[in-house]
């Protein structure tokens, strides 16, 4: 199957900056009220985790279980949204946030009708859901989203499992310092056509950034929040930040770009 290339959202002049689980640092993350935050405090958009629950229900956390965010411990992909619906994803983080759920995926979509949305696709360690790319597929069609979301997993199969499905939909690598990435993501870059590169901000030194941005990659990088660092980021030509503090990193990409 031959995949067409689709270019990642992007702007013109700065990268876009992108709430990472929303406003993580300040709200419960991976919820509508971190999303909203995110997106009230200046990002273009934010980043989100998905998993596929036992009643077939794409639901918005990052963990496989939800003890960490909602102090009782379900298995995500063996829990029915019954369940897990009825589980406090706020409470942790303060009062304020009490009663929050986890959301799906279609409620992100209807929530942020202007955003750039980065979907992260979960997987269990060699073990990726090949119906959850579909599912997420058939919500982004469902919303009408095809323009502003790009999907990206560290697992590969996943990424390819979502171009199969919505060849018109922008997909990401994403790839981290303690992993064989090396030889890896150029393999996948040439298989699977993606739009862009996730890499940890680690692997980003100004000479990699300018290499793979002089090979006309989108590069769109995870997690920053030294304004330093996001300011050397908008200059070296990154596509997007993606950012626990989203408000101050608007700011700084402003300062570094004057955009």
């Amino acid at each position: 199957m031959s995949l067409p290339f689709v270019p990642a959202p992007r702007l013109a002049g700065r990268p876009l900056v992108l709430g990472h689980r929303g406003d993580s640092a300040e709200a419960p993350e991976n919820t509508l009220a971190a999303f909203r935050r995110a997106v009230a405090a200046g990002a273009d958009g934010v980043e989100l985790d998905v998993w596929r629950c036992a009643t077939g229900e794409l639901v918005v956390i990052h963990d496989e279980d939800t003890a960490r965010t909602c102090g009782t411990r379900l298995s995500v992909p063996e829990a029915p949204l019954r369940a897990l619906r009825a589980l406090d994803a706020g409470a942790w983080k303060g009062a304020a946030f009490r009663g929050e759920r986890l959301p799906l995926l279609a409620e992100v979509f209807e929530a942020l009708p202007d955003a750039v949305v980065n979907v992260e696709l979960k997987a269990r360690r060699g073990r990726p859901d090949p119906a959850l790319a579909a599912g997420v597929a058939r919500a982004i069609a469902e919303a009408r989203a095809e323009e502003r979301v790009i999907v990206s997993s560290f697992d590969f199969r996943l990424v390819g499992a979502l171009r199969r499905a919505a060849p018109h939909v922008a997909t990401g690598l994403l790839f981290e310092a303690a992993w064989h990435w090396r030889l890896r993501v150029p393999l996948a870059w040439a298989w699977l056509r993606p739009s862009a590169l996730h890499p940890d901000r680690r692997l980003c030194t100004p000479a990699r950034l300018a290499g793979w941005v002089g090979r006309g990659r989108a590069v769109n990088v995870w997690t920053v929040d030294d304004p330093g660092e996001l300011g050397r980021l908008a200059r070296g030509g990154a596509a997007a930040v993606i950012a626990n503090a989203p408000g101050a990193a608007r700011e700084a990409v402003r300062r570094a770009t004057g955009r």
